[in-house]
């Protein structure tokens, strides 16, 4: 096999771990531009994911005017349900027990408030507030209130419950999943979380799930929905009249439960529905579980959920300032007021509107006590409203520490995830000749392309390609240069053309950073190049990172971005492939370019998307991954994850993981320096050798041993491939 003349790894190694730290610090320059919401809404990347996403919605928009009858209706609720259902992994099978323990009661002005803890699975606790009226007969009607995205979770719900109470209207509110009492990331030295505020708690926790394939959703929705268990369950409560309400995060749950439970008589759905046209052109898609993968490409929209309920009484509040567009929230009710009359049940469809900011329902409380008086009473008697004041927080908290993990440890969504990537073990194929590894190749080539919806061919695209500046280096010249992206983003690069004429072995160059300190002297950029290299360092989309800043620290800059392209059935990692295979389509036409000779050098989350591109395009020849992930596997066993949230690939665990791209690679050679597990810690020798094996036991029987190398970085670390023999297998 041709070799590519390639520089001593560990001054590499060294050196990529730098200039992406220096990248990554110099992020907080482009604040003030990612501060301009209206500026960043306009960025190609966006656009063009937008672009894509009002395609679909169009189509969506032409279907659902063909509905006519209720029959129609009813038909396309069956399609949304079980295409969520899929969507997110499907819902435990079992109803386990509850095992529901009051621990306190709180005595207050016409209401008491009992605190309990109940299990949505074995051992998954759920802390909450249930207010019961004092007045009036029981069994009472009830709610299910999930709070919003708020650290104190069930506490937010003070003022409202309290008064629902004190109106003849029980309430039970609880902490939804990192909120409260129920932080999954918690920290007790620090007594925080590590994934910070809920929204990091969420989709950190949704980074995770959504390798094995399920979505973070479907946990909130049982929960939601073991929430009404519970309110069933109790005699002081009329199993018969349960609604349930939530604003802003808890809005999203409850329009999940409604659109499943069919026991619900009455929802309230605060500052969430609003129009997918009108959202990505604002704030776009802001965490896990509200992003369902390939939810708008599968033709659906905001007014899903609402016609998923018909014909429920169901109230969409919204508020006039809301950072869910509020004209996203009128074409969606007046679209689901259809539908609703489908049912002949136009007058349950209610939109209850106020003003100002997100969130800001006090001016609008006694419309919302009102409408499940009216639903869940009978009564239209105007709602009284008391304005009381809250309690310490630890006369509400159900625990003694504040936390169920110390108080009453069990599970986490990160060991409900782990146990759940135990029992789904993709068919691992058996590679015993060269038959056999053609065949799975060929599965392996199939799978990537469906799930991370990567649609470049190699040899089938034209490089659009301008040079800027150039400068003259010691055996090469190095040029500035821009191309345009699949994603419409004029993104910028660099290439090293080497001095002597006639044709060079080339390298494409990924990195979280083309620019900058990724071409000074004795950088990556410039060792490649003075070994003879043709070096093109491509930059891949987007251009940017996300506009506002991570939801957490261990998220890294691009998770909005993820999700923006999960929700119209790409991946973020599928559109780098294309550009990565666009790239070496226009390095193996370029006249001082040996086509036979194109190596890829990855680092960091670059890493995969290079190891992807290879496993579909055999023109790159050698492969060598820096400070990259050993495998997705590696990340379910991880407690946290770090910067993980660009490579998601939604159920790629069901299907294959990284060392299967190893072996599809088969027979060139693939050089790993410094790999690192999901949390971003050094995988050692025996480990990787471990994480590995069937890559090492397929080359074994390939005649192939040493094809794939371990090489650990430092100091200490090989200056050459070559010797590195003692780290393969």
């Amino acid at each position: 096999m041709p070799r590519v003349v390639r520089p001593p790894l560990h001054r590499l190694s060294r050196f990529i771990c730098r200039s992406l730290t220096i990248s990554f610090l110099c992020l907080g320059i482009l604040e003030p531009i990612r501060q301009s919401s209206a500026a960043n809404a306009e960025r190609r990347f966006d656009s063009s994911l937008n672009k894509t996403a009002n395609a679909f919605l169009d189509r969506r928009a032409i279907a659902v005017d063909k509905l006519q009858t209720r029959a129609d209706a009813e038909a396309r609720t069956a399609q949304f349900r079980e295409f969520v259902l899929a969507a997110i992994g499907g819902l435990p099978r079992k109803r386990t027990p509850l095992s529901p323990r009051v621990v306190g009661t709180l005595d207050e002005d016409g209401f008491k408030v009992e605190r309990l803890i109940y299990d949505s699975l074995p051992g998954f606790h759920i802390p909450a507030n249930l207010y019961l009226p004092k007045s009036g007969n029981s069994p009472y009607p009830a709610i299910l209130y999930t709070p919003g995205h708020y650290p104190v979770g069930k506490l937010e719900a003070w003022n409202l419950a309290s008064n629902m109470a004190r109106n003849g209207i029980a309430v039970l509110a609880y902490d939804p999943i990192g909120e409260g009492e129920r932080l999954q990331y918690f920290d007790p030295g620090a007594k925080k979380s590590l994934a910070g505020q809920p929204t990091g708690e969420h989709s950190e926790a949704g980074v995770q799930i959504a390798l094995t394939g399920d979505h973070i959703s479907r946990y909130f929705l049982w929960d939601a929905m073991r929430g009404l268990d519970y309110l069933a369950s109790r005699s002081d409560i009329d199993a018969n009249r349960i609604g349930a309400f939530g604003c802003s995060g808890g809005g999203a749950v409850t329009a999940y439960l409604a659109a499943f439970d069919r026991r619900l008589k009455a929802a309230g759905v605060a500052c969430y529905i609003t129009s997918f046209s009108a959202l990505l052109g604002t704030i776009g898609p802001q965490e896990a579980e509200q992003s369902i993968p390939g939810f708008i490409n599968h033709g659906f929209d905001f007014p899903d959920w609402i016609e998923a309920a018909a014909p429920v009484p169901y109230a969409v509040i919204s508020t006039s300032e809301d950072m869910f567009p509020f004209e996203g929230a009128r074409k969606s009710v007046n679209e689901a007021r259809r539908i609703y009359g489908l049912y002949r049940a136009g007058k349950n469809l209610e939109w209850i509107t106020g003003p100002g900011r997100h969130a800001n329902l006090r001016p609008i409380h006694s419309e919302i006590i009102g409408f499940f008086l009216r639903q869940l009473r009978q009564s239209d008697e105007a709602p009284t409203l008391t304005q009381l004041d809250a309690p310490p927080a630890n006369q509400l908290e159900c625990t003694s520490s504040g936390q169920v993990s110390t108080s009453f440890p069990g599970e986490t969504l990160f060991s409900l995830n782990r146990t759940a990537a135990h029992g789904q073990v993709p068919l691992r194929r058996s590679i015993r000749s060269t038959a056999d590894i053609a065949s799975f190749r060929d599965h392996v080539i199939h799978e990537v392309r469906a799930l991370t919806g990567a649609e470049a061919k190699p040899g089938k695209s034209s490089l659009q390609v301008t040079f800027g500046d150039s400068s003259q280096r010691n055996g090469y010249i190095l040029k500035n240069l821009r191309f345009l992206s699949v994603t419409g983003e004029d993104l910028a690069g660099m290439i090293a053309l080497p001095s002597l004429p006639g044709k060079h072995p080339a390298a494409l160059l990924l990195a979280n950073s083309a620019s900058g300190d990724i071409a000074r002297e004795g950088g990556e950029l410039d060792l490649l190049a003075k070994t003879g290299n043709l070096v093109f360092a491509p930059e891949l989309p987007p251009a940017t990172p996300d506009r506002e800043a991570p939801k957490s620290e261990l998220l890294g800059p691009f998770s909005v971005a993820s999700l923006r392209a999960q929700i119209v059935g790409k991946t973020l990692v599928g559109l780098r492939i294309d550009d990565a295979i666009h790239c070496v389509d226009w390095l193996s036409s370029r006249p001082e370019v040996n086509p036979a000779k194109i190596s890829g050098w990855g680092s960091g989350a670059m890493g995969i998307v290079l190891l992807h591109a290879a496993a579909l395009d055999p023109r790159i020849r050698e492969i060598t991954l820096d400070n990259t992930l050993i495998s997705y596997r590696s990340a379910v066993e991880s407690p946290v994850t770090r910067d993980l949230a660009q490579s998601v690939i939604p159920g790629v665990l069901r299907q294959y993981d990284l060392d299967d791209l190893m072996i599809a690679a088969s027979p060139r050679s693939v050089s790993l320096i410094s790999s690192i597990d999901g949390g971003g810690h050094p995988v050692d020798a025996e480990i990787g050798r471990k994480e590995l094996s069937r890559v090492f036991e397929a080359d074994r029987a390939l005649h192939c041993p040493g094809r794939v190398k371990l090489v650990p970085g430092g100091a200490g670390g090989p200056s050459h491939p070559d010797n590195a023999r003692s780290s393969a297998n």
